[in-house]
């Protein structure tokens, strides 16, 4: 073993948790090579290497993982193309991976893909497999939903009179950056493969995570429960996305939002 820093390459590198992974792997030793379709103009110590990365069409791939000892694959299509990016993306950045030699494809991945069927859990959860079939070795880190998914479900009713919302959804959000800290304690060049998953503090149903919103935001709006029939509104009525002996993280919703955290997300 050597002293030398590992060069690691973190796909979605401009994303809600890539922005919060790129200091973090840095604070950690990382030479950080940060990809992204669009990425900014932005170089020199102390930031990271960029590099354009397309996963949909395959461009950048080689130099992209060229000389790289550990890739973050945290590039995701949640309101795109998810079978695009997320499995057919995935499966090439993994071939470019099995060819430099690469030590450790570390995989972000969400609690419930395989319990839930909703169409982009269940190309996350392909993903997963990809990953897993793959010669590269690999370790895999599935996470609660982060606190700016719930204000983004919630900012999208705010301006209307009456919010209709699945209130009985069971939700378990976790502090995007806490969630960043246990994915970054993974990113070494020893490959841990399926390990335990990421789980915010508190499960919440919807409607308290609304009612908790709508204070925050001095609004005064009537939450109404929205049914939403099928299977995979029984899931997250049931709990399928929850993880909750593994309570992780430790910033509740409330304390997020009430610490004015929403803002820095509309800034975006």
């Amino acid at each position: 073993m050597t002293n030398e820093p590992t060069l690691t390459l973190l796909t979605g590198a401009t994303g809600t948790l890539g922005r919060t992974l790129r200091p973090r792997l840095q604070d950690a030793g990382h030479d950080v090579r940060a990809a992204s379709r669009s990425p900014p103009a932005e170089g020199g110590a102390p930031n990271p290497e960029w590099i354009e990365l397309d996963l949909v069409d395959g461009t950048g791939l080689r130099s992209a993982v060229e000389d790289a000892d550990v890739v973050v694959h945290a590039a995701t299509a949640p309101r795109g193309d998810s079978e695009a990016v997320d499995v057919r993306g995935t499966e090439r950045l993994l071939e470019a991976a099995a060819a430099a030699g690469v030590d450790n494809f570390l995989y972000v991945s969400i609690v419930g893909v395989d319990e839930i069927p909703y169409s982009y859990y269940e190309h996350k959860l392909a993903a997963e497999r990809a990953v897993e079939g793959s010669a590269v070795p690999s370790t895999i880190v599935r996470a609660t939903q982060f606190h700016p998914f719930v204000h983004d479900l919630l900012d999208a009713v705010s301006r209307l009179p009456v919010w209709p919302l699945p209130t009985e959804f069971r939700l378990q959000p976790i502090d995007v950056r806490e969630a960043a800290d246990a994915i970054v304690d993974h990113a070494t060049a020893d490959p841990s493969g399926r390990v335990p998953p990421v789980g915010g503090p508190e499960v919440r149903t919807v409607g308290e995570l609304a009612r908790t919103y709508r204070d925050a935001e001095g609004l005064r709006r009537p939450i109404v429960r929205f049914p939403i029939p099928g299977s995979v509104a029984g899931g997250f009525r049931s709990g399928a996305a929850l993880c909750p002996e593994r309570t992780v993280g430790t910033v509740t919703w409330e304390e997020w939002v009430t610490a004015g955290e929403a803002e820095s997300v509309r800034s975006r």
